[in-house]
């Protein structure tokens, strides 16, 4: 199918709402994951900790090490006393930062806000893009300190359960803060299976993107080229590059570890498919007709209905594959989204394990 025709409603499959995972599992490990062949779409039910079966030395796997920030605000209007909610999504300078800004109608250009009894104050300095607020805080101290006192993890819309442990909302190689939202399909990884990885001769390199909150905006035109993409920063260094280009030399694999890295990498290559490195914006929209430049292998959750992440996996296995795989999930009952189980798009062709 051509790019220029395909809707929102070509990526649409029926989820029941029961398979949203709200909880994180106890053992990160431990969740299922489907393996998907990337070429034929044949499938294999797996725990997670056994993707070691499926890697070959001289894989490299691609993490994004961005850190979440409790970026969740809930304070009072100052002169109303009215309740209000402030989501960080990116500082723009100092301590100027672009906000989503709840109830928006009453926090116009000057309004004042308060936190935590005053320990944190803002105001509100203008409106920009999509009606977001850029907001400039005032405090005593280290700004990260009284946040991390007083924000809340900013946990998808999706997900209605308080979290009780901040960490769990965090990858185990979470290091750069900056995300309103984490790359969840990094959640699955421990220290030791990371090790474990490692030992096999597979390599592990860090790229940094700040996740957005226009990861969760919804696609809403029907045609999905008529879709704006949100922008998102993101970082490699430059030992991370030529780790990724002496991977492809030598034949090994490039498998991303999330949509985030997949995005990053992607968007630092050039057309010959070397990423050089550096730092910068992405707004860049992956779908079917997408050709990959440096991507080889996926390792990702399950993602929403008409998304742009679920177009993304299905420029990289075919829409058919994906949709049929996302079907197969939902009968055997897979926990799906942020703490969800995951999946591993990729060539499968004579690996014996997957063929068993």
């Amino acid at each position: 199918m051509d790019a220029r025709e395909l809707t929102k409603s070509d990526f649409y499959f029926d989820l029941p709402q029961e398979l949203i995972a709200q909880d994180p599992l106890e053992d990160r490990s431990s969740s299922r994951l489907l393996l998907v062949d990337k070429h034929t779409g044949e499938t294999r039910h797996e725990i997670f900790r056994n993707i070691t079966r499926y890697l070959r030395p001289g894989d490299l796997l691609v993490c994004n090490d961005t850190k979440v920030i409790p970026a969740r605000l809930l304070g009072e209007r100052e002169g109303t006393g009215g309740h209000v909610e402030v989501l960080l999504l990116k500082r723009r300078e100092g301590d100027v930062w672009e906000t989503l800004v709840r109830p928006g109608k009453k926090c116009r250009p000057g309004q004042r806000l308060t936190f935590g009894d005053g320990r944190l104050k803002a105001e509100v300095l203008k409106t920009v893009e999509e009606g977001n607020r850029l907001v400039k805080f005032t405090y005593d101290g280290i700004f990260e300190e009284v946040l991390d006192a007083l924000g809340e993890m900013p946990l998808p819309p999706y997900i209605t359960h308080k979290l009780q442990d901040k960490n769990r909302y965090q990858t185990v190689y979470a290091r750069y803060e900056g995300s309103a939202a984490a790359p969840t399909a990094g959640l699955h990884f421990t220290p030791e299976l990371l090790s474990a990885i490692e030992e096999m001769g597979v390599g592990i390199a860090y790229v940094t993107l700040h996740v957005g909150l226009g990861t969760f905006r919804p696609v809403k035109e029907e045609k999905i080229l008529d879709h704006h993409m949100h922008s998102e920063w993101y970082r490699i260094t430059q030992e991370t590059a030529d780790r990724i280009n002496e991977t492809k030399r030598a034949g090994g694999r490039i498998l991303c570890v999330g949509t985030t890295s997949t995005r990053t990498v992607e968007s630092a290559a050039d057309e010959n498919g070397i990423v050089h490195a550096g730092d910068g914006d992405t707004q860049i929209f992956i779908y079917p007709g997408y050709r990959f430049k440096v991507l080889d292998g996926l390792i990702t959750n399950f993602h929403l209905p008409e998304s742009t992440l679920i177009m993304l996996v299905s420029a990289l296995a075919g829409r058919e594959h994906v949709l049929a795989a996302y079907e197969e999930a939902v009968r055997e009952r897979y926990r799906f989204f942020s703490f969800g189980d995951a999946c591993f798009f990729a060539d499968f062709s004579g690996c014996t394990e997957f063929s068993k």
